[in-house]
């Protein structure tokens, strides 16, 4: 029995984790799955961690949120500060980039997988 029925592929265009979105017949407030690349988002979030993303989800400051940036999707913790949003890098050597506002969030991360045991997973919401 398949539990996922369709998937997002996901390509490294440049640093970070940024991806071609290809639709997959979801509703839009159907949960999907995208696996991490790159290192921006680590020790959190390392390359080939599993993450579930739902597009219907609150978000608050400190939320793991999918965003469309700059004509592309991109992986970073939100951070509200002074009602102005800002997509920000867990790994220093990466830098925050403010979010035209919160229309451009896409949904939030929710859950991550990690290699190994189908059991070895974290929550987040």
């Amino acid at each position: 029995m398949d539990i996922v029925e369709s998937y997002i592929s996901v390509e490294q265009i440049k640093q970070g984790e940024e991806f071609d979105y290809q639709p997959t017949g979801c509703e839009d407030k159907e949960p999907y799955v995208l696996m991490v690349l790159g290192d921006s988002m680590e020790p959190e979030f390392n390359e080939g961690d599993v993450i579930v993303i739902e597009p219907g989800a609150n978000y608050r400051d400190g939320s793991y949120i999918i965003a469309y940036h700059n004509d592309e999707y991109i992986f970073r913790q939100l951070r509200v500060i002074n009602d102005n949003f800002y997509l920000t890098p867990l790994n220093p050597n990466y830098v925050s980039e403010q979010l035209n506002g919160p229309e451009a969030i896409k949904g939030v991360i929710t859950q991550k997988k990690m290699p190994g045991n189908r059991r070895n997973r974290k929550n987040y919401v």
